[in-house]
């Protein structure tokens, strides 16, 4: 069974930065592609970045230049790096793994707040 564990949310002030971290119980280059998701309170859960086995980053246009997912050599730890937070960053993070035939596991997610 595949478990993906988040870590590093917390609350933090505008302006400031968090690195979300996500641990995967097997290697995320067995995944197509790995993504950090959120969800704000009354809203949907909407796709904030993405990279893919082959090293390909995508992100959400409003994000580009604050926000940077990455992954460790040893492939199994995917990181989002959050700069330059705004109240309307609060949202819990999910990791998602997505495989070759589109099934996706999920995280517990962390939860960001962000105060003003």
């Amino acid at each position: 069974q595949v478990q993906l564990v988040e870590s590093g949310g917390g609350l933090v002030q505008a302006g400031g930065s968090l690195r979300l971290s996500c641990t995967v119980s097997t290697s995320i280059l067995s995944f197509n592609t790995m993504g950090w998701h959120r969800q704000a309170p009354g809203k949907q859960r909407e796709l904030v970045a993405s990279i893919t086995r082959g090293g390909r980053t995508t992100y959400v246009d409003s994000l580009k230049g604050r926000f940077t997912i990455s992954r460790d050599s040893a492939g199994n730890t995917v990181y989002l790096q959050m700069n330059s937070l705004e109240p309307e960053d609060t949202a819990v993070y999910y990791c998602a793994a997505e495989t070759v035939i589109r099934r996706t596991y999920w995280g517990q997610g962390t939860q960001v707040t962000v105060s003003s």
